[in-house]
């Protein structure tokens, strides 16, 4: 069983930064794409970023510039930098891995950009 802790989320400004982390731990063989998703009240979630074990990285248009995505692989560890936040980046950000071929979601963190 693979287990995911997140991490970093909070309340912020507009304008300002956050980083979230999600470290995966357990009985861990192999380690495919990590990524992060958002879901807002009343809306679906979202694929934010996801990064494949290539290193290859893909983004919502909405953060395009403002966040990345990166890796620690040999910590099993994804990080998501959000900078220049804004109050529609306000949600509920979960951490997504594949390994093991399984998916894995962790239990999510808030994050709240006021205006």
């Amino acid at each position: 069983q693979v287990q995911l802790v997140e991490s970093g989320g909070g309340l912020v400004q507009a304008g300002g930064s956050l980083k979230l982390s999600c470290v995966a731990s357990g009985s861990i063989f192999s380690i495919n794409a990590m990524g992060w998703y958002r879901q807002a009240p009343g809306k679906e979630r979202e694929l934010v970023a996801r990064i494949t074990g290539g290193g290859n990285t893909v983004y919502v248009a909405s953060v395009k510039g403002r966040f990345t995505i990166s890796r620690d692989i040999a910590k099993n560890t994804v990080y998501l930098q959000m900078n220049s936040l804004k109050p529609e980046d306000t949600a509920v950000y979960y951490c997504d891995v594949q390994a093991n071929r399984g998916d894995y979601w962790g239990q999510g963190t808030q994050v709240t950009v006021s205006s």
